[in-house]
C-alpha cells in the first residue's frame, strides 16, 4: 500500500501548488527588507502583516480558508527582491503578495509580477512607476496602500512655504534611490512652483558617509530649509553632520524618516527635523487607538508608519479576498479596484485609476527623542 499512499501524497503536494494555496488556505507572500540597511522597516513591516494574518485567521480565514503566510527578505536591494519574488511564485505558489518597501525594490517586483498575473499590493513605496510604466500605462496587477511621492513632495513644500514661512531651500539626495531621487524632484517643483528658491541642488552616492563637502556647500548657501529625502541611516549621519557645522537650517523629509534608529543615529541633532508620514499614533480615531493598543501588546512597542502600512495592505488584501469570493488573482484584483471608503488605520481608502490610494498625509517633529504630530494635509 506504500507506493499507492506514496502517489497519493505527491498528487495532493502538486494540487496545492497548482491551486496557489492548500484545500483550506490561501498564501500570501510578504517581501520585506528583514535584513540590510533598513532591516528595521522591514521588522516592522512584517509584524504588521503577521499581525492582519492572524486576527483573520482567529475569525477562522477569509471565505473559510485559513492565510497560510509566505514572508521573504528582499534585504533592501532590487534584484535580491525579484529573486525573492520569482521564488514565492514559482517555487511557493504564492499569487498575492504584499511588499515590498522601497521602491526601488517595488518596481521590479511590479514588473514581475504584472507579468506573471500575479497581484501585489506594496506597503510604503510610494515611488508612481510601481503602479504604471515609464510610458503611463498602468499595470493593473499592481496597488499600493501609501500615497505617492507628487503629493508628499508637495506636502513637504507647502510646510516649508506655509508652516515654516520659508523662500529658500537646499536638497540633498541619493541619485541611485528611486524613492530619494523622485521625492527631491517632487519637492522641488512644488517649491519653486509657488515662489520659493532652490539655493543648492546636489546629490550623492548609496554608499557615501562622508557628506562634508555637500554641507560646506548648503553652509555657503546658507538656505532656511534643508529637505532630505532619503532613508534615517543616511539622514541620522547627514543631520548629525550638518548640527556639527552649525547649519542653522529647518531640517525637513519624508516618510523614509520614520525609524526608531534615527534617534540612535541622530541623537539630539535630529530634534527640531520636520518629516512628512503617513499616520501619527497620536491620532485619536478608534482605528488608529485600537491598532496601537493591540500593536503593543503583541510586539511591546508602539507601531511605526511600517508597521501601520503593513497592516493596512493586508487588511486591503484580505478584505478583497472575502469581496471576490475566491482567491484567485484576477478576481481579487477586480474585487480590490472596486474598494471604496474602506476603513484603515492610516485613513479611508479608495483607489484612483492607478491603483494608489487617496488620503492625507500627516507631518511630524522629532522633539527629545520622540516625534510629534504637527499637521494634517488633505489630498
Amino acid at each position: 500500500m506504500k507506493p499507492y499512499r506514496t502517489i497519493i501524497a505527491l498528487f495532493a503536494a502538486a494540487l496545492t501548488l497548482f491551486c496557489g494555496g492548500g484545500g483550506n488556505k490561501t498564501r500570501l507572500g510578504l517581501i520585506a527588507p528583514l535584513t540590510g540597511d533598513v532591516k528595521t522597516f522591514g521588522e516592522s513591516t512584517r509584524n504588521g502583516f503577521q499581525l492582519a494574518v492572524d486576527e483573520a485567521n482567529a475569525a477562522g480565514g477569509i471565505n473559510g480558508k485559513l492565510i497560510d503566510p509566505k514572508i521573504a527578505d528582499d534585504k533592501n536591494d532590487p534584484t535580491e527582491c525579484a529573486n525573492a519574488g520569482s521564488k514565492l511564485i514559482n517555487q511557493d505558489g504564492v499569487k498575492l503578495i504584499v511588499g515590498s518597501v522601497a521602491s526601488k525594490c517595488s518596481n521590479p517586483l511590479s514588473d514581475l509580477c504584472q507579468s506573471s498575473r500575479v497581484l501585489m499590493i506594496s506597503t510604503a513605496s510610494t515611488n508612481p512607476l510601481v503602479t504604471v510604466t515609464e510610458k503611463g500605462v498602468r499595470k493593473d496587477y499592481i496597488f499600493r496602500a501609501c500615497y505617492i511621492d507628487p503629493f508628499q513632495g508637495a506636502v513637504g513644500a507647502r510646510f516649508a512655504l506655509d508652516n515654516l514661512k520659508s523662500k529658500t531651500a537646499a536638497v540633498l539626495y541619493d541619485v541611485g534611490n528611486d524613492y530619494s531621487k523622485g521625492l527631491a524632484e517632487y519637492f522641488k517643483a512644488t517649491f519653486t512652483g509657488s515662489g520659493g528658491t532652490i539655493m543648492l541642488y546636489k546629490s550623492y552616492a548609496k554608499d557615501d558617509v562622508d557628506f562634508s563637502s555637500l554641507l560646506t556647500d548648503v553652509k555657503r548657501a546658507n538656505p532656511e530649509v534643508l529637505f532630505l529625502p532619503d532613508y534615517y541611516q543616511k539622514v541620522g549621519l547627514i543631520a548629525k553632520k550638518a548640527r556639527e557645522l552649525s547649519i542653522p537650517a529647518k531640517l525637513l523629509g519624508g516618510d523614509g524618516w520614520d525609524s526608531p534608529d534615527m534617534v540612535k543615529i541622530a541623537g539630539k541633532d535630529i530634534d527640531g527635523g520636520y518629516f512628512t508620514n503617513h499616520y501619527s499614533p497620536d491620532d485619536q480615531r478608534p482605528e488608529v487607538q485600537d491598532f496601537v493598543k493591540k500593536y503593543k501588546a503583541k510586539y511591546g512597542s508602539a507601531p511605526d508608519a511600517l508597521a501601520t502600512l503593513a497592516y493596512d495592505a493586508a487588511k486591503i488584501m484580505l478584505e478583497a479576498i472575502r469581496r471576490a469570493g475566491n482567491d484567485k488573482p484576477e478576481a481579487v484584483r477586480d474585487a480590490m479596484a472596486k474598494i471604496a471608503d474602506f476603513p484603515t488605520v492610516s485613513g479611508r481608502i479608495s483607489f484612483d485609476n492607478s491603483g494608489n490610494p487617496l488620503k492625507s498625509a500627516v507631518v511630524l517633529q522629532y522633539q527629545d527623542g520622540r516625534q510629534k504630530y504637527v499637521a494634517t494635509v488633505n489630498p
